[in-house]
């Protein structure tokens, strides 16, 4: 009786362990390489996701083979863990269990993207499109309507579009992370380093300031001289004197250049050579110096100034005296050209 209890012990123990082998045969299977010549892709994974939900999508796009066997998986292995926001390459080449562990484990890509001071709106959306960050289209949508950022970005927006407050910076913009989350950490950043240093001005204060700040922007080469021509913006708009400003022109025509006697022409509400006072908005995004320069202009008698060889300006507080500047200027280009002509 003993030994046929035995022997029947010994059969269930093979079976078991038979189909337990089958059993991880087929998870073992399911967990392998749903594409073994597949490359790389981008996978995005948002603040909130759950493995679940991360796992049914990567099936989805073709990643895995059965996100039920990864989640079978974990839970026999006891993988705990939470997978990590972010931008992950990952490939269907990959195992099941690999490509759970790098979600949750893996540090996401990182990418260095720079917008840097002057720019119109409309090359910041380039730049959205160029990283992989989203369309161009959909950017220039975003940038056009700030109501739909009023209430996280913690500052005063204006009304009809978000040009000169996409604040110049260099950020972590991975490939995938969306316009919007774009668009949110400049804002946070003009927040940080403008909104707050600045004593959090009302709204028409900063509007004002981003305004005049987006022309010294584009006038100025050198910090030093932002206050100055802040000073003669002041100064002309105190005296009803239009600004005459060549880069409202550009602005006006949507063509970023040198602009003729021609255009200054043009009939638009940015040409502040036939506007009085200042133009409607920003006319691109300013850095902190140039709006700090607009919150504390240099106070002097300066209504005019023209360029000079090497980035720099000369002021004067007459006509006649900016006439002769106008000579001198014209002169020191000439002969920079002629020496650069020159040059071995």
């Amino acid at each position: 009786m003993r030994r046929k209890f035995l022997i029947a012990a010994g059969l269930a123990v093979l079976v078991l362990a038979s189909a337990a082998a089958a059993g991880w045969a087929l998870l073992n299977r399911a967990l392998g390489p749903a594409d073994h010549t597949a490359t790389q892709v981008y996978f995005r994974v948002e603040e909130g996701d759950t493995v679940a939900s991360v796992l049914d999508r990567a099936e989805r796009r073709g990643l895995l083979r059965s996100a039920r066997a990864v989640r079978l998986h974990a839970r026999l292995a006891r993988f705990e863990g939470a997978v990590r926001p972010g931008t992950f390459r990952l490939s269907a080449s990959m195992r099941g269990d690999v490509l759970l562990r790098e979600l949750i484990e893996g540090e996401p890509v990182r990418r260095m993207v720079t917008i840097r001071e002057g720019l119109w709106k409309e090359r910041v959306a380039d730049l959205f499109k160029e990283n992989g960050i989203g369309g161009r289209d959909e950017a220039l949508e975003r940038f056009a309507d700030p109501a739909a950022f009023k209430e996280t970005a913690g500052l005063p927006l204006p009304d009809e579009s978000l040009e000169g407050y996409l604040f110049p910076d260099t950020y972590d913009l991975p490939p995938l992370i969306g316009v919007e989350e774009a668009i949110q950490k400049m804002l946070s950043a003009f927040r940080e380093k403008v909104y707050e240093p600045l004593g959090k001005p009302d709204a028409e204060t900063l509007r004002r300031w981003v305004v005049i700040a987006s022309m010294i922007e584009l006038e100025a080469a050198k910090d030093e001289e932002r206050p100055r021509i802040a000073g003669v913006i002041y100064n002309r708009l105190e005296r009803g004197m239009p600004l005459q400003i060549d880069a409202t022109v550009a602005y006006a025509k949507g063509e970023w250049g040198p602009v003729s006697v021609k255009d200054y022409e043009i009939d638009h509400p940015y040409n502040t050579y036939r506007i009085a006072g200042l133009p409607p908005g920003p006319i691109c995004s300013p850095g902190f110096a140039s709006i700090k320069a607009a919150a504390e202009p240099d106070e002097h008698d300066y209504f005019y100034y023209v360029a000079m060889p090497g980035g720099t300006h000369s002021f004067s507080g007459t006509y006649r005296e900016h006439l002769r500047n106008i000579r001198l200027s014209r002169a020191a280009f000439a002969q920079q050209r002629t020496a650069t002509a020159d040059a071995p």
